[in-house]
């Protein structure tokens, strides 16, 4: 499993697209919280980090697929997967593999916003009068949130060969799961049971987390979409075996 994460980690930071996903990312999300007028802390006056917990969820919704797309539907085309498989590796030690470094590579993409944080902190009044629990909670939230994407990416590319038509699908299903529930919770027709419908969609779990209560119940959501998306992989896999 460890060759497996480093030779994922190695490949990745080698190509070009891993600085560009990577660079949009920290980009994207620098510009929304100190440039943008309508988001920028520094226009509203509150040392908090809202706008990159609010908007950071759709910008992983991108990013986490465009990481995952290679995964699998990479070595199917090349071929390289049944090459894979010759060695004494398990399916579970090869999805593994790649799952950790996706992960990993989000953990690149997170880190850099700790100086959000920190700058936050000091331009408070007074300085460091900032929520730190709340910060903490909502950066397990988005954490949990990309690992979820991580893990549906993995997923969608394990049932194509085209890293494209496996980035559209793991965008429809992350959207879907992140606010496809609160949307349907909306409709008349589920109106009475609408609470019972957000529970089985993320953004009613990753607001929860955002509050800075770790409620259990939520991280064991996160974490059973993460087992359900790596069986469902794992049972893509084992299919072409048959």
């Amino acid at each position: 499993m460890i060759q497996v994460f480093l030779k994922e980690v190695n490949s990745f930071l080698n190509s070009l697209i891993a600085y560009i996903v990577l660079s949009v990312f920290l980009v994207g999300v620098g510009l929304l919280v100190w440039v943008f007028p309508e988001t920028s802390v520094l226009e509203w006056g509150y040392a908090d980090l809202e706008t990159l917990f609010s908007f950071g969820p759709y910008v992983l919704l991108f990013l986490l697929p465009a990481i995952t797309m290679r995964t699998f539907a990479e070595e199917k085309k090349g071929g390289t997967l049944e090459l894979l498989y010759t060695r004494p590796l398990t399916d579970w030690q090869v999805i593994l593999g790649k799952y950790f470094s996706s992960l990993f590579l989000l953990l690149l993409a997170l880190i850099p916003t700790l100086l959000y944080y920190y700058s936050l902190s000091e331009l408070g009044n007074p300085p460091g009068n900032i929520d730190t629990a709340a910060v903490a909670g909502s950066y397990l939230g988005l954490f949990l949130l990309g690992a979820v994407f991580a893990a549906i990416g993995m997923f969608a590319s394990s049932l194509t060969e085209n890293q494209i038509v496996s980035f559209l699908i793991a965008l429809f299903l992350c959207f879907i799961l992140y606010s496809g529930f609160s949307s349907l919770a909306t409709i008349d027709v589920l109106s009475a049971r609408g609470y019972v419908v957000q529970q089985l969609g993320i953004l009613y779990h990753y607001n929860a987390l955002s509050k800075g209560l770790i409620d259990s119940r939520n991280v064991i959501y996160f974490l059973s979409v993460i087992v359900l998306m790596l069986m469902l992989t794992k049972l893509v896999l084992s299919s072409r075996k048959w």
